[in-house]
């Protein structure tokens, strides 16, 4: 039987423990892809690839005897960082690459091969008490988060005159999440563009804690995190003025998300895997098992499958060792995957 996300997080911090310890014992005799029969498959990265790449490992590594892989967080950019030094094999991300981080990975000698792996949206949550807030659009959240709302929009009829009179208090992902990225970039326009005093974590599970102990809380989270969490978060749905197709709040969901319906806030998440690393079998096996086996993981952990036919795609880059990005300097926000892939099959 698949794991649940439930029992995968449950057994993160054991299992990340023990990973970690196995790591130091390879570097100490001396190579991090084998010793003594086994070889080592390294991944680190985003929190909101996390589920789905631990999900992966757990399966392979019970397929394949003899290959331990060991998955990591430390956000998105913590993993490009670590993967353009050339200390992992595969980066885990919640956005596309950016530029300064492919000029790091070519200075580095690092080619790459991109890999989007499934859909997720971007929850805006609030507490179940809060039951004056039943939707919240576009411009309301850039209200709230952009860099000049700091300190200054404090209170809940601020944003909205009918909301009450009290604090709000903002959360959402840590600086160096994709989720953040990604986030700032649709609301206020500028990717890391934000207001500083609201309360960050690079682990979701933080913001799940704090919003649901918090009546007067409003976050930002994967909507894989939401999904587990349904009895102690309240969903919004968002309002996309700009959109203007007359469909008014959206809730997002696999659908929604899968489609684009649900916008600004609908995404593509991915693997980035080193191309040096991929001539290595046991990782290019492990490679190969997580687009064969994710459609069914990534549902198994909360997330939307892209289809066999996206993945048919997606494969088809590994197999044929397509370096570079196709999303990277790419306006992505409301760009589905099979537009991107479907161009660059085209030229």
């Amino acid at each position: 039987m698949l794991l649940s996300f439930t029992r995968v997080r449950a057994r993160s911090a054991v299992s990340l423990a023990a990973l970690v310890l196995l790591v130091f014992s390879l570097a100490a005799c001396g190579g991090g892809s084998s010793s003594g029969g086994t070889t080592l498959v390294t991944l680190d990265g985003s929190s909101t690839v996390f589920p789905i790449s631990e999900a992966v490992a757990e399966e392979f590594q019970k397929a394949n005897q003899g290959i331990n892989v060991t998955v990591g967080i430390s956000g998105t950019g913590g993993g490009f960082q670590k993967f353009c030094r050339g200390e992992i094999d595969i980066a885990d991300a919640s956005r596309p690459i950016s530029a300064t981080e492919v000029e790091a990975c070519a200075k580095a000698g690092i080619t790459f091969i991109e890999m989007p792996v499934a859909y997720d949206g971007i929850a805006i949550s609030v507490n179940p008490k809060a039951d004056w807030i039943d939707s919240i659009t576009v411009a309301e959240l850039k209200t709230l988060f952009a860099p000049e709302a700091q300190g200054k929009v404090t209170k809940w009829n601020q944003v909205r005159a009918s909301w009450p009179d009290r604090e709000i208090h903002l959360f959402g992902a840590g600086v160096d999440s994709g989720t953040y990225d990604y986030f700032t970039e649709a609301i206020t326009g500028k990717a890391k563009a934000s207001r500083g005093d609201f309360t960050s974590s690079e682990d979701d599970n933080v913001l799940v804690q704090g919003i649901s102990n918090d009546e007067l809380a409003l976050g930002f989270l994967p909507f894989a995190y939401y999904e587990s969490n349904t009895a102690r978060l309240k969903l919004v749905p968002v309002d996309d003025e700009k959109a203007d197709n007359g469909a008014g709040p959206i809730l997002p969901s696999p659908d929604t998300i899968k489609t684009g319906t649900y916008q600004p806030l609908s995404r593509p998440v991915f693997i980035y895997i080193s191309a040096k690393a991929a001539e290595r079998p046991e990782v290019q096996k492990f490679v190969e098992f997580y687009m064969s086996h994710a459609e069914t993981l990534v549902r198994e952990v909360n997330y939307v499958g892209l289809g066999p036919e996206i993945y048919g795609m997606v494969s088809d880059r590994f197999a044929k060792r397509h370096a570079g990005s196709v999303f990277s300097g790419q306006n992505t926000v409301g760009v589905t995957i099979d537009q991107l892939l479907s161009k660059e099959r085209a030229q």
